[in-house]
């Protein structure tokens, strides 16, 4: 495996890497003050698939603002594209930054399926905390929903410190809680 920072011209390619994951469980979050070890998780009823990419794919990026300074990576397995991981920084008009310049957004990690658990997604984080250092950064901040259990998982197991809650943030999926996410780097 090798991981390769990019350009924004890959952004077609690197979409075709599958986001999407089966909801088995989620965390059932009581109230805004419980923290990532008090959620209780529970199996649903019925398991669906979550794809983010069927909302909002990583080429609609470019059309809603100037990602010139992301960073991008991608993983290849000899010369497949297996994944890749987009690292937001000093963008305008990109809230979630909270107009600071020692911060960076893990803004999207994926995996092929396939090669998920693996180890890949940890080389993936790291680059991305290499890369937010690189920039003069001390922390980044990641977004995650109460239903990707996985991802929660995976931040909390990265030494990552779960900041906020929101109930309310996504008017179109009620149901689902965001959870921002701190490292400090």
């Amino acid at each position: 495996m090798r991981i390769v920072e990019e350009s924004i011209d890959i952004l077609k390619e690197y979409g075709q890497v599958s986001i999407a994951f089966e909801v088995k469980t989620i965390f059932q979050v009581k109230s805004p003050n419980d923290g990532f070890n008090d959620f209780i998780e529970k199996t649903v009823d019925v398991p669906w698939i979550k794809d983010y990419d069927s909302i909002e794919g990583p080429v609609r990026w470019v059309k809603q603002w100037d990602i010139s300074n992301w960073g991008i990576f991608s993983v290849y397995k000899n010369k497949l594209r297996v994944g890749g991981a987009c690292v937001a920084y000093d963008t305008k008009g990109v809230n979630f930054l909270d107009g600071r310049k020692d911060l960076t957004a893990l803004w999207d990690i994926r995996l092929n399926p396939e090669f998920r658990r693996q180890g890949i997604g940890s080389n993936l984080f790291q680059k991305a905390v290499e890369w937010s250092q690189n920039k003069g950064c001390c922390q980044m901040k990641i977004e995650t929903q109460n239903n990707n259990v996985p991802a929660c998982r995976f931040y909390a197991k990265h030494e990552c410190r779960l900041g906020e809650i929101n109930f309310h943030a996504y008017k179109g999926f009620p149901e689902e809680i965001m959870l921002v996410w701190y490292k400090s780097i």
